[in-house]
């Protein structure tokens, strides 16, 4: 079982390296972007092997029809960041990698890897927001009655 903390560092350093990866870098910089966007890539498949077991039980219960609507709704999010962030990962490093092709197919790797970059990024967003509360109480602890009044 993964640690809470483990979780949480996973996931700050994933939003650390994506908000980098999305700083605008001059050409000489672009090494910079394809190492942050490798550790990104890392941070990512470290965040879903934690998360494993969720999304198992979760895929389960979606086909067996046990959801209620708003989990259905994260569960949908999800699927749909696993499914762009894993296209800009691939094609990214195909955008990076030269010798795998011809300078126009490098240029299709990278336009590619843009758009489904920025649709994975407003994915993000929308994760996070669905994850407020939970985000919150990492850092809110939770007020304990006095019963001793």
């Amino acid at each position: 079982m993964h640690s809470r903390r483990a979780k949480i560092i996973v996931d700050v350093f994933m939003v650390i390296f994506l908000t980098l990866s999305f700083v605008r870098w001059e050409a000489s910089n672009f090494a910079f972007h394809a190492v942050v966007g490798s550790g990104c890539a890392l941070f990512f498949a470290m965040h879903i092997f934690i998360h494993r077991k969720w999304i198992k039980a979760v895929t389960r219960s979606c086909f067996a029809g046990k959801l209620n609507k708003s989990l259905k709704w994260k569960y949908v999010i999800n699927m749909l960041l696993f499914a762009f962030w894993s296209v800009a990962i691939v094609t990214g490093f195909m955008a990076i990698i030269p010798f795998l092709g011809e300078a126009g197919e490098v240029f299709v790797w990278g336009r590619l890897h843009g758009v489904t970059a920025r649709i994975g990024l407003a994915l993000v967003i929308v994760h996070i927001i669905q994850h407020l509360p939970q985000i919150k109480s990492y850092f809110i602890p939770k007020r304990v009655k006095d019963k001793s009044i």
